[in-house]
């Protein structure tokens, strides 16, 4: 990556400015003082966050877009025949794919903190920047959620500490440089790219190795194991096992959804009673990874114990909407098998007569893949309702519809759009239920539908 990417530039251009990892992006770069434009397909509440930066978004993808800007930026989401992209390939303008940039970006930091796992990295890099935020480390955050303590996906701060999310997919977190890794759980995610998980797992493994200081990793999670344990680092494991250098003790679940447990480290309780209230063991797993972190990175227990007792969640997961005729409404980003049945499992903890779920698949390739696995999961609810699968990034090759999904759940229906799957859903709910949309694509706007009578 060039030493001088943003040597000479002022005018910054976003193509598919409206992805959550985008946004992140974005934001730091505003900070910074540049002229920022973007161009997206999709209405969507990240386009509105963006415009409220008083940045111009374009809401179709044409080759004048482009026009004055020093460097260009694009998402992997956009297809290769993107009109946008193709005009700015031509241009002679630079060019950078997001995660080129942000493997730029990490490397201008001593203390780069980089969050991997098939799940939970975003709820985790939240975490994290809270318990930062709050013992005045002063990070610099980079995020693939919204995060209510600095009301956006990212932060600039004046330290040389940054916390960035680390994703997988095709190899983007290869792209950063990390001095320490935390790697949360490593599950059979994107092997549309991966083919096997043998190839997932070298692929953590060659992120790990790039870590500079230390690498903290989930004891509990097989596949992580397997990974690090012939990696030459300074290697620091948390979880639920004893035989971890970190473990976790004395699990309290407490009425709503307060949680309260213990961190022990080498046979003694280091930091009693730590409080969350987002659901879940995963949830647990999760806070206990950002509070291992900041311990290694010379945190004083109270202001661990202090955030995360105000961490409200970050955005898009287990997120309350509101309430329509005595049911709640809430809304989840999980997408794949696992998090949706940790999600729902999680709900079945409470005392909600119905659990109603509304599915938007992503991409055709995951959901026939994991068909049998999404089926498991979703049978955890009473009710499931499946809308049209979102393919972003790829074409139907698989012959694979919503319905198809639908049709193998006993509890199953096919909704086609969002405003159809809302209608549905809100003249049959009952007081006591609740509703949860699930996916990573733009089915939260189904929520606000039922809540609001529009998006």
């Amino acid at each position: 990556m060039c030493e001088n990417l943003l040597q000479g530039v002022r005018n910054i251009h976003f193509i598919g400015i409206g992805g959550s990892g985008m946004v992140a992006v974005v934001q730091i770069l505003k900070e910074q003082g540049y002229n920022i434009t973007g161009s997206d397909n999709n209405e969507s509440d990240v386009v509105r966050l963006v415009r409220s930066l008083n940045i111009k978004v374009f809401m179709k993808q044409e080759a004048k877009n482009i026009k004055g800007a020093d460097l260009i930026i694009y998402t992997a989401a956009i297809l290769d025949n993107n009109e946008e992209l193709l005009a700015a390939k031509k241009s002679g303008i630079k060019l950078v794919e997001r995660n080129d940039f942000l493997g730029y970006f990490t490397k201008k930091y001593d203390n780069a903190i980089c969050v991997c796992g098939t799940h939970g990295k975003t709820t985790t890099t939240s975490m994290l920047t809270q318990i930062l935020l709050e013992a005045k480390k002063n990070p610099t955050a980079i995020i693939g959620g919204k995060l209510q303590a600095i009301n956006g996906y990212a932060r600039l701060g004046n330290s040389n500490n940054l916390v960035c999310e680390a994703c997988e997919f095709k190899d983007h977190f290869l792209k950063l440089f990390p001095d320490i890794v935390v790697v949360l759980n490593i599950d059979n995610d994107h092997l549309d790219y991966f083919k096997n998980m043998d190839n997932l797992k070298n692929s953590f493994r060659k992120f790990c190795e790039k870590a500079t200081d230390r690498v903290i990793y989930n004891g509990d999670d097989k596949n992580t194991v397997e990974v690090v344990e012939n990696i030459n680092k300074n290697k620091i494991s948390f979880g639920f096992g004893n035989n971890n250098l970190y473990y976790i003790l004395n699990v309290r679940k407490e009425f709503g959804v307060k949680t309260i447990f213990d961190l022990a480290r080498n046979g003694s309780v280091i930091v009693e009673n730590m409080q969350i209230f987002v659901p879940g063991d995963h949830n647990i797993l999760n806070a206990a990874a950002a509070a291992v972190t900041a311990l290694e990175n010379g945190v004083e227990k109270d202001y661990i114990l202090s955030a995360l007792k105000n961490f409200k969640g970050a955005g898009r997961r287990f997120e309350f909407v509101g309430k329509v005729n005595g049911a709640v409404i809430l809304d989840d980003y999980a997408h794949h098998p696992r998090e949706i049945y940790a999600t729902l499992k999680a709900l079945r903890e409470y005392s909600f007569k119905r659990i109603w779920v509304i599915h938007q698949p992503f991409t055709f390739s995951r959901t026939a893949m994991l068909k049998q696995d999404f089926k498991k999961a979703l049978s955890l609810a009473d009710k499931v309702v499946i809308t049209d699968i979102m393919g972003s990034r790829e074409e139907n090759k698989t012959g694979l519809n919503g319905k198809d999904l639908a049709d193998i759940l006993p509890q199953g229906v096919y909704c086609a759009s969002q405003n159809e799957a809302a209608e549905y859903v809100k003249s049959n709910l009952k007081d006591g239920d609740v509703v949860i949309t699930m996916g990573c694509g733009d089915i939260y706007k189904c929520a606000k539908i039922i809540v609001y009578g529009e998006y």
